[in-house]
């Protein structure tokens, strides 16, 4: 009589198990997501802390930017961050948009838009207004990081 007992709960517990498997709630994650970018972008405007701002890249991260050679994983694009912090009247902002999930919630993109201050000619600067998409993964340690960050010159608004 015991060992039936333990026999029914066993099939019970399983398939509480399996009911308590939670789904995908794209639309939470999306929020979490778009928050997670947010913090980066708004780090990456201040362009003081380089390791903070590189950390929201993957190991094997690639960035295409326009101008720029491509940047293959954290030692290049390290570099790139710190050269950039480092340049006079550097400034960059972004803001992403529609995070779009795969069906296994691993992965992501979002569209964007940036905004680029660089030294001009003449001493002053320039604003570059560029659109971009970002691809996003879902780590291990369940942090969002960007493995592939790729940006373009947004056309002439009219009238510019």
């Amino acid at each position: 009589m015991q060992v039936s007992r333990y026999l029914f709960l066993i099939p019970l517990a399983l398939a509480l198990d399996c009911c308590s498997e939670r789904q995908f709630d794209s639309k939470t994650e999306g929020e979490k997501l778009l928050r997670r970018d947010a913090e980066w972008a708004d780090l990456a405007t201040a362009g003081k802390d380089v390791e903070k701002v590189v950390s929201y890249w993957t190991e094997d991260a690639v960035l295409l930017f326009p101008g720029q050679p491509v940047f293959e994983g954290k030692v290049a694009i390290r570099a790139y961050v710190t050269a950039s912090f480092n340049t006079p009247g550097f400034k960059i902002h972004w803001v992403s948009q529609k995070p779009v999930f795969s069906p296994d919630g691993k992965f992501a993109y979002m569209r964007g838009t940036d905004e680029l201050t660089l030294p001009g000619p003449n001493g002053g600067t320039i604003t570059l207004h560029l659109r971009g998409i970002s691809v996003w993964r879902l780590d291990p340690d369940k942090q969002w990081r960007c493995v592939v960050d790729i940006s373009n010159a947004a056309p002439p608004t009219p009238g510019s």
